[in-house]
């Protein structure tokens, strides 16, 4: 018998070690397909969608026979198939490895290929003080395959607001690429995730979502905009109640009167009222990543200066872009604590951070671009209140890029004690900023590679 030579033999041991390892791989990968539909099995689609989603991997892994005479330089192969092992066992271990973007949101779960699998691990990548939200996680995959909504007090399987209303956690995602025009608002329950990744899901031409009296909420990968004005209808808000609305403004997302929420990588635009608005002792949020454009009141977090409640409001606003087409209100804050925190201010018209009621604001590592206006280079502004009153507020800039004649007025205390309830996650550099917000807004996910 002829033996092969060292490095032949080299080869051979990597190959299959490779092939041991794409095997174990492919056992792992039906074991989390076959929990999925266990999950899922009060859906039809959800089931079609995982066996499509088996056949399809095997094909990939089928494809491709090995032919050892091809083969000019076995030991440059072997290296080759050595370093790919490495690799396959850095990504199956998330916990240690980075996409190196220095966004600690991104890098907790984009890194993985196989992210459609694992959704769920969305839930403990929260940051702020959203962090604790954790959605739909202890719940059923839920999906999503009808996009009308033809009937809001007896919404249909299969449909957004059929997932929503349900009295029990969902991981709500989406069959295919749809435009939900909604009838009137979107009501949601607690312990809800809607998951737009890997799909392009508009809510668009309609009412929009309503967060009310409501717990651990996450929203994440929408395209939201134009929004409009309804109500003074009958809408249904669980399985045992609908009741009357009366006008809804026409915010993008609304949120009142509720905690631990988390919203994340949403795209917004021009809508009626804001974009995004949390009032009513609203607190726990954390709005991240999301990419705001063409919109003049882009958000309120605040009822009014005489709704004292709101005193206990805590939100974080991280990694976002305010991008072309804003004029003011990124946020315009009352009464609360608010951490802005290395987000991208591209373009306002009249400011970009204000408030009234005594909010401390504290804005660390963010990048400012200030207006060509002369008149509009301000970061700041203190809302229908005297300087006598207003130099008491706590209002610091720590860190922050402002460019081209941007200047942030500080007041009150400049101590950092003075801040503690305003503070939830470490500012990185302003210099980071544009790496860390470049993901900003909808991403483009797509099964088998890093989203």
């Amino acid at each position: 018998m002829k033996l092969l030579s060292p490095k032949l033999f080299t080869l051979a041991i990597l190959l299959a070690a490779a092939l041991v390892l794409a095997s174990a791989d492919a056992v792992s990968d039906n074991e989390m397909q076959k929990h999925e539909a266990t999950e899922s099995r009060d859906v039809v689609e959800e089931k079609l969608r995982v066996q499509s989603l088996k056949n399809s991997s095997m094909a990939e892994r089928s494809g491709g026979a090995l032919n050892e005479h091809a083969v000019d330089n076995p030991e440059e192969i072997a290296s080759m198939v050595d370093e790919s092992i490495r690799n396959y066992t850095a990504r199956r271990n998330l916990n240690f490895f980075s996409c190196g973007t220095g966004n600690p949101i991104d890098d907790c779960w984009r890194c993985d290929k196989r992210w459609y699998a694992r959704r769920k691990r969305l839930a403990n990548c929260g940051i702020g003080f959203g962090r604790n939200a954790i959605g739909g996680r202890d719940g059923r995959y839920y999906v999503v395959s009808d996009p009308n909504d033809d009937d809001p007090v007896n919404p249909k399987p299969g449909t957004l607001r059929h997932a929503v209303i349900q009295d029990r956690p969902l991981w709500i995602v989406f069959k295919r690429d749809m435009v939900i025009t909604l009838k009137q608002e979107l009501i949601m329950n607690s312990f809800k995730t809607i998951d737009g990744r890997g799909v392009n899901v508009h809510i668009a031409y309609g009412a929009c979502i309503t967060i009310q009296f409501v717990t651990n909420v996450i929203i994440h990968g929408l395209h939201i905009h134009d929004c409009k004005v309804t109500g003074n209808a009958m809408v249904r808000s669980s399985p045992s109640h609908y009741g009357w609305r009366t006008l809804a403004d026409g915010d993008g997302i609304s949120i009142f009167g509720s905690s631990h929420i988390w919203i994340d990588h949403n795209s917004l635009s021009s809508c009626a009222d804001g974009l995004v608005d949390a009032v009513m002792g609203s607190t726990a949020i954390t709005i991240s990543n999301n990419y705001f454009t063409h919109h003049n009141e882009v958000m309120l977090l605040g009822h009014s200066d005489s709704y004292v409640r709101d005193k206990q409001m805590q939100v974080t606003i991280a990694y976002n872009h305010f991008g072309e087409g804003l004029i003011q209100r990124m946020p315009r804050c009352r009464h609360g604590y608010f951490h802005v925190v290395n987000n991208d201010y591209t373009h306002w018209v009249m400011y970009a951070i204000g408030g009234s009621a005594n909010p401390t604001i504290n804005s660390q590592g963010n990048r400012y671009l200030a207006p060509l206006n002369p008149f509009a280079k301000e970061v700041t502004k203190r809302v229908d209140t005297g300087s006598s009153v207003w130099k008491s507020w706590n209002w610091r800039s720590e860190g922050d890029l402002l460019l081209n004649g941007a200047f942030f007025t500080s007041s009150g205390a400049g101590a950092a004690a003075s801040y503690a309830r305003a503070s939830s996650l470490g500012a990185k550099s302003s210099s980071l900023v544009g790496t860390i917000t470049s993901g900003a807004g909808v991403l483009k996910c797509r099964r088998g590679v890093m989203c």
